[in-house]
């Protein structure tokens, strides 16, 4: 076998798509995001603004986050030092735990390195607790959450986007007696919906199972202290396992579960991406519990933040382009067409200064590629009638349709 050939196919293939991505290299300006600065192939710079970050808020550049962070490296160093059972936990992490715990309303909480390891670490291991466990999983459902319901062993069932009524088929069909966990998320990335929570609480409590919400789009964002869709609705009382981020509106790094001290201390004992994995730089906990706290008080940071979503979204579709708006902060404009969507973004980029990526297969479905843009508190007038005035005269010139899809 030809192993060079066989990668030469395999990268070949996503060429011959237009779905090979590439990496574009940007520097962040601290106090001037989401101004940046990009560093092309061939060496030269040119200025840029970030239109599909996730720093949601732009908390990666806020002094109370960036002040935590230097006296906590000032006072430890750099790393952990070990994994959480091996002298990884530190005062830092604790705290951050605390603030996450009372964030959600529960006993407790537990710090991964990423919302993704949290998601699939955490559901991996829950049928070690409950033998016999059927999870039911959203079909739209993230990839890690997908990989944690793959890679458990266990049984699972798959119920069509936000489609509680096929949920509860699926739930009628299996043993009563056995445990069961519903997984689904509170804000749905790609498309900007949000998922039926009251309803599928509603089947929960009638069928007896456990509720694992993703609210990574949403902590920080929603609620009156940013616990996300589940607080905004008055719910997270009804919510089991809580999991979240700190790399998107809290602007750092990390992710988490909350829960019951017990169910915490289960997935810690029993989850190998847990057990086996270095803990986050106690810098890096120190600047998240900062940020999680301050956006505990700072209403008028999601205020502006809903705002500017509301104004962007209403001006692209006063210039009749296709988007999709379920009322969330994130805004997909779809372009349907991979090779178009890159070509956009290369528009975009070389020559108004425009940073959004495509958004292409397996991300999101073949025909639905899209420019998924993220406005924050931030991205101020100027800012936002440059991008219309780009969008407007690329639309025009690449002679795409122009319709409003429902949303």
């Amino acid at each position: 076998m030809s192993y060079e050939a066989q990668l030469d196919q395999a990268i070949g293939k996503l060429h011959e798509e237009g779905r090979y991505r590439t990496f574009i290299d940007i520097v962040r300006h601290k106090g001037q995001f989401p101004h940046a600065t990009w560093r092309r192939p061939d060496g030269t710079e040119a200025p840029v603004t970030v239109w599909c970050g996730n720093d949601y808020l732009g908390m990666g550049q806020h002094p109370v986050v960036l002040n935590a962070m230097h006296e906590a490296i000032d006072d430890t160093g750099a790393g952990s030092g070990g994994t959480r059972n091996i002298s990884g936990t530190t005062l830092y992490h604790k705290a951050l735990e605390a603030e996450l715990a009372d964030l959600h309303g529960k006993e407790a909480a537990l710090l991964f390195t990423s919302a993704y390891i949290a998601n699939d670490a955490t559901l991996s291991t829950l049928p070690k607790l409950f033998p016999g466990l059927i999870i039911y999983s959203d079909a739209l459902n993230h990839a890690s959450m997908i990989e944690g319901v793959r890679r458990n062993g266990g049984a699972k069932r798959i119920f069509r986007h936000n489609d509680v009524a096929h949920l509860r088929e699926l739930l009628e069909a299996d043993d009563p007696k056995a445990p069961k966990l519903i997984a689904f998320e509170s804000v749905y990335s790609m498309d900007g919906d949000f998922g039926p929570i009251e309803e599928i609480c509603d089947l929960a409590d009638e069928f007896g199972a456990l509720t694992y919400i993703d609210e990574v789009h949403a902590v920080g964002m929603y609620g009156p202290r940013g616990g996300g869709v589940t607080e905004r609705d008055r719910l997270a009382h009804r919510i089991d396992i809580v999991n979240g981020t700190l790399a998107k509106a809290y602007g750092v790094m990390g992710g988490y579960i909350a829960a019951t001290a017990k169910m915490c201390d289960a997935i810690r004992s029993y989850a190998p991406g847990f057990i086996f994995t270095t803990s986050l730089p106690p810098s890096v906990a120190a600047g998240a519990a900062a940020s999680v706290k301050h956006l505990k008080s700072d209403q008028a940071i999601r205020d502006k933040h809903q705002e500017h979503a509301r104004i962007l979204k209403t001006r692209l579709k006063g210039m009749g382009l296709p988007l999709i708006d379920h009322g969330s902060h994130i805004v997909p404009v779809i372009v349907g067409n991979p090779v178009h969507t890159k070509m956009l973004s290369d528009m975009l980029l070389e020559d108004h200064g425009i940073y959004v990526q495509p958004i292409n297969f397996p991300t999101v479905p073949r025909g639905t590629e899209r420019l998924r843009f993220t406005p924050s508190p931030v991205h101020g007038p100027l800012e936002m009638e440059k991008l219309i005035r780009a969008m407007d005269a690329l639309w025009s010139h690449c002679a795409l349709n122009r319709q409003e899809l429902a949303g």
